[in-house]
């Protein structure tokens, strides 16, 4: 269990810092729920205490964490599908385990394709998300100001 001003990841949405525990009663059901802050693209979100684990709600990585996702970013990119459907598809599914370490990988293997072959604009799109999340746990891993954290993420493929 989660404590207030906790750093947490939600998986697919990004890092925040968790403002309140809340009890709300849904469709005649009462719950604690999570109040979870997501600075970067300042959202609000209520995540069911009971249900927390299956959703991948994970803690903010720690510093040897973060020199890990570093290395990724300026790591070599991983096979990937000719197919840009099936390439979709595979990085769509890294993205939702939640993991930092696999949502670096989309973003390197994207980055690295964009400059290479360019992506389309779902692939595009994914690269954008996939940032944004990778950057909203840099941004509470670090304390970085996300403007460094972006600096700091594109100077990985510099």
């Amino acid at each position: 269990m989660f404590s207030v001003g906790a750093k947490v990841v939600y998986p697919m949405h990004g890092a925040g810092v968790i403002e309140s525990i809340e009890e709300k009663e849904v469709l005649g059901e009462k719950k604690q729920y999570y109040v979870l802050r997501l600075p970067i693209s300042d959202l609000k979100v209520m995540i069911p205490i009971s249900s927390c684990h299956e959703a991948g709600l994970r803690e903010v990585v720690d510093s040897d964490g973060v020199e890990q996702v570093m290395g990724i970013l300026g790591g070599e990119t991983t096979a990937m599908s000719t197919n840009w459907n099936r390439r979709y598809r595979a990085n769509l599914e890294k993205m939702k385990t939640g993991s930092i370490f696999e949502v670096a990988e989309v973003v390197r293997n994207l980055m690295k394709r964009d400059k290479e072959k360019g992506l389309s604009s779902g692939e595009r799109k994914m690269l954008e998300n996939a940032r944004q999340i990778l950057i909203s746990e840099l941004v509470l891993a670090t304390e970085l100001e996300e403007e460094k954290a972006l600096l700091m993420v594109d100077g990985a493929f510099a």
